[in-house]
C-alpha cells in the first residue's frame, strides 16, 4: 500500500508543477489508499459473518465438530477443499491429526452424560439442599396473571416459561425464609406479559425495570448482590431485549432462557441458562419409538423465516433421501418424525425451536443446523452420545455428513435418544430428572453469585 501511495506522489510532482494542485493531489492520493486498504481488509476478514467466533467454550464442539471420520473427509473433491481454504472457513471435512480421528462422530463413550457419577451425587446434595425464594404476590395483585403461576395446564410453543412456574410452586425447592434460600426467583411471565393489553410489546421493558426497582426498594436481598443470586425464566424470544432498560439483570441475574445464542450479548454462556422449548406432550409414549426401521433418511418442515433454512431448502428440495418441507405439510407432522430416522433442527428467527424436543419425543435423532446455540443441559449432557450437529456452512454436505454414520453407529445414538427424552418432559407436578429438575440442577451450578457494579 505504502508503495502504491509514493508511486501516484512522485508522478504527481512530475506532471503538476503548480505547489497549488500538487497539495490538491496528495489527499486525493491518501483517501484513495486508505479506501484500497479498507476494502482488503474486509475481504480478508469478512469470514467473521459465516464462522464462529474465535474464543474458545465449552462448546467449541458446536463449530468444530471432530465425528467426520477419515472416508468422508476423502470424499471432497479437491476443488471443494480448496474453496473452503480460500475463504478461511473451517469445515468438519477438514483434514485433522490422525490422532483427532477414529469414532469421533458419536460419544466414545456412548454415554448420555459427561460425568454421571458427579450428575448422580451433585444431583442428591441438590434435592436435600437446594433452596428457592419466590418474590410473594397474592392474586388481588393487578398482575397476578403476570406473576403467579397459571391455573391451567400450560400450552403452547413457548409453554416452558409456564411449566417452570408450576413445578416450582409444586416441589420442595421453595423456602418462605429468605434467609434460607440459595436463590432468589423473579416471578414475572414474559410471554403473558406480551400479551397482556396493558403492558403489550412496547411495555414490557418498563414493566421489568419498575419491577426490579419496586423488588430493591421493598426487600433487601436483591441489594446484597445486584441481583446475582435472581434469576428469571422466559422462552419467548421478546425476552432477549425484555431487560434492555434493566441492565443490571442482563449482567448479574441469571437468565433462564430459550433464545441461548452466546453469539449476542444478551445471552452471557455459564452465567445463564439454556431453557428447552417443549411442547406439551400426551402422557403415553408415542407407538414404536425405539424402533430403527424407519423409510425415511432426512426431514424438516417449518416456515421459512431465516437465510439458513432458505439455505437448506434450496440446497436439498429435490432430494430423494434428505425430505425437506417450506411451511406446513399435507401429512401429519408426528408421523413424518416418527418415520424419519434424523430430523433436522434448523435456526429460524433464532437458535432455538421445539424441533429438538419434537425428535426425541418420536425416537428421531436430531441434527442440530445453528451456529453459536448454547444447546439445553450442555453441563450435564453429552451431545454428541445422542444428535449430530452440523456447522450452517456445511449444509451442501449435508448428504454426505448423514450417510457417512453406519448402522451400528446409528443404533447407539438412537438408543441413547430414547434414554435422554425423560429430561426433555414437563410435569405440572415434576418427575425426577425431567426437565424441571435438569433446569433446577443448572441453576444449583451457578448458586454462587458474582456481582458485577454498574458504573
Amino acid at each position: 500500500m505504502a508503495r502504491s501511495f509514493f508511486l501516484l506522489y512522485s508522478l504527481s510532482r512530475r506532471r503538476v508543477s503548480d505547489s497549488l494542485r500538487s497539495l490538491f493531489f496528495i489527499p486525493t492520493a491518501l483517501a484513495l489508499t486508505t479506501s484500497l486498504f479498507i476494502l482488503f481488509y474486509i475481504s480478508s476478514t469478512s469470514n467473521i459473518f459465516n464462522t464462529p467466533p474465535h474464543h474458545q467454550s465449552r462448546h467449541h464442539f458446536l463449530q468444530n465438530p471432530k465425528w467426520v471420520s477419515p472416508k468422508i473427509q476423502n470424499l471432497l473433491t479437491p476443488i471443494e477443499s480448496q474453496s473452503q481454504s480460500s475463504l478461511g472457513l473451517q469445515s468438519p471435512f477438514e483434514s485433522q491429526n490422525s490422532k483427532d480421528h477414529g469414532e469421533g462422530r458419536i460419544a466414545k463413550n456412548g454415554n448420555i452424560f459427561h460425568d454421571q457419577v458427579i450428575f448422580m451425587e451433585d444431583y442428591a446434595k441438590m434435592n436435600k439442599s437446594f433452596k428457592i425464594f419466590v418474590y410473594p404476590h397474592d392474586k388481588n395483585d393487578p398482575f397476578a396473571n403476570i406473576l403467579l403461576p397459571v391455573d391451567f395446564e400450560p400450552v403452547g410453543n413457548y409453554a416452558s416459561e409456564s411449566f417452570f412456574k408450576k413445578a416450582l410452586n409444586n416441589s420442595h425447592f421453595i423456602t418462605k425464609d429468605p434467609s434460607k434460600a440459595d436463590l432468589f426467583y423473579l416471578p414475572f411471565s414474559i410471554a403473558r406479559l406480551r400479551h397482556d393489553a396493558r403492558v403489550g410489546y412496547e411495555g414490557i421493558q418498563d414493566f421489568i425495570k419498575d419491577y426490579i426497582f419496586n423488588v430493591s426498594q421493598k426487600y433487601p436481598y436483591w441489594n446484597r448482590t445486584d441481583g446475582a443470586d435472581h434469576f428469571y425464566v422466559s422462552c419467548h424470544s421478546i425476552g432477549r431485549i425484555a431487560v434492555n432498560k434493566a441492565e443490571v439483570v442482563k449482567l448479574n441475574a441469571i437468565q433462564v432462557v430459550c433464545s441461548s445464542s452466546y453469539f449476542v450479548s444478551a445471552y452471557v454462556p455459564h452465567k445463564d441458562v439454556s431453557l428447552p422449548q417443549i411442547w406439551p406432550r400426551a402422557k403415553d409414549d408415542p407407538a414404536n419409538i425405539r424402533s430403527s426401521n424407519r423409510n425415511k433418511l432426512v426431514f424438516f418442515a417449518g416456515a421459512i423465516n431465516s437465510p439458513v433454512r432458505q439455505k437448506l431448502v434450496d440446497t436439498w428440495k429435490n432430494n430423494a433421501n434428505i425430505s425437506v418441507h417450506a411451511g406446513r405439510l399435507n401429512t401429519p407432522y408426528e408421523k413424518a418424525l416418527q418415520d424419519s430416522k434424523f430430523c433436522l433442527h434448523v435456526k429460524g428467527f433464532e437458535v432455538n425451536t421445539a424441533r429438538i424436543g419434537d425428535a426425541l419425543y418420536h425416537g428421531c435423532v436430531p441434527v442440530i443446523i445453528a451456529n453459536h446455540y448454547d444447546l439445553p443441559f450442555a453441563d450435564i449432557l453429552n451431545w454428541k452420545s445422542f444428535s449430530i450437529i452440523v456447522a450452517t456452512l456445511d449444509i451442501p454436505f449435508l448428504q454426505r455428513i448423514i450417510t457417512s454414520i453406519n448402522d451400528e453407529e446409528y443404533g447407539k445414538l438412537q438408543h441413547n435418544v430414547v434414554e435422554v427424552r425423560k429430561h426433555f418432559r414437563w410435569h405440572v407436578v415434576p418427575v425426577d430428572y425431567d426437565a424441571f429438575y435438569m433446569v433446577m440442577y443448572e441453576l444449583w451450578l451457578r448458586r454462587s453469585s458474582i456481582r458485577i457494579p454498574l458504573v
